[in-house]
């Protein structure tokens, strides 16, 4: 799907990291799945959700990292991912399937459509000391036009970098590995967010 899309990768994001997440699109673990370039927006950017399948929003951290973590024998550890990061952020994602149900086709049909990625809005570094705090600890608010919609955290995600170190092995023993200024998304912190045009 990359390839075809003539778009470069510019990182990854984690499907169904959370049960919720599982649960909307019928599966039982988390997937990995491609970012394609020109599908990572800045903060108040407007996207096209008319034909948008899935029709949901996503509260998630996100990770940039600083320097490769290529494929090895022994899996990377939460410390030597975090060493390898660059900095945390803050995203929404606006995922999307080729699928009209998304929720039956399994597994391995929704890696092949890269996890369900489509949009992704990206925020700034946050300004924390994001390695010293417990980012599972944290609490997430989900806003849609203004009103709080649904609620979460990181520990939804069995810990933002703790889902972080999964993608880092799972890209390294099937795709080369992580590389330096890729974005990582790392799954939804609440339940997903229904979410329209006009939204």
């Amino acid at each position: 799907m990359a390839r075809l899309s003539g778009q470069r990768v510019a990182g990854w994001k984690i499907a169904a990291t959370s049960a919720a997440g599982q649960r909307h699109i019928g599966v039982d673990g988390p997937l990995a799945g491609r970012l394609l370039s020109k599908r990572l927006v800045a903060p108040g950017s407007t996207i096209d959700l008319a034909d948008n399948a899935m029709g949901v929003a996503e509260a998630e951290f996100s990770f940039r990292m600083a320097t490769s973590l290529p494929p090895r024998a022994a899996p990377y550890t939460v410390a030597e991912v975090a060493a390898a990061t660059a900095s945390l952020h803050l995203a929404i994602e606006v995922p999307d399937s080729r699928y009209h149900d998304f929720s039956v086709v399994g597994a391995p049909q929704l890696i092949a459509d890269t996890a369900c990625a489509s949009w992704a809005a990206i925020g700034p570094p946050v300004g924390l000391d994001w390695r010293a705090g417990d980012l599972d600890a944290y609490d997430v608010t989900a806003y849609c036009n203004s009103n709080p919609v649904a609620r979460g955290g990181g520990r939804n995600v069995g810990g933002p970098l703790h889902a972080l170190t999964w993608l880092a092995n799972e890209v390294a023993a099937h795709a080369g590995g992580l590389q330096p200024d890729d974005v990582v998304i790392t799954g939804t912190c609440v339940p997903p967010v229904p979410v329209g045009p006009g939204s």
